[in-house]
């Protein structure tokens, strides 16, 4: 039986790789661990902490394509992140120009939660633990 463990990392190619890396780090407050540039590819590869548990491999590419992003459409629907007060992060976000949907309610659980996008549109969850 095949045994994982664990989510090694969440790879996303921006359009913008300096913009999106703010985004991440400054607004999202996620850690700047290493950073290379792949000439060959004409590609920057940051690697991104979250309390040293997640890894976000944020790439650029020249021209990528457009993809659908939109919670909904097939493939890839949001990336969910778990915080301890929906509001006051709303609140955050808000303070750094980030315009979050209203908070809901999930009716499985009865949590508070959110969506918002990065710089490409990417959508992004605040789930309340």
């Amino acid at each position: 039986m095949l045994q994982l463990t664990a989510i090694h990392h969440i790879a996303i190619i921006a359009s913008d790789y300096q913009r999106s890396k703010a985004f991440y780090c400054d607004v999202l407050g996620f850690r700047l661990m290493g950073e290379y540039y792949r000439e060959a590819r004409d590609s920057w590869k940051g690697d991104l902490a979250l309390e040293d548990r997640y890894t976000i491999e944020l790439f650029s590419f020249p021209e990528p394509p457009a993809r659908v992003s939109h919670p909904e459409a097939c493939g890839l629907r949001h990336l969910a992140f778990t915080v301890p007060d929906v509001a006051a992060a709303v609140a955050t976000l808000a303070s750094k120009g980030v315009i979050c949907e209203p908070i809901r309610i999930d009716e499985l659980t009865g949590k508070q939660c959110t969506f918002f996008a990065d710089p490409d549109g990417l959508p992004l969850e605040l789930y309340q633990a």
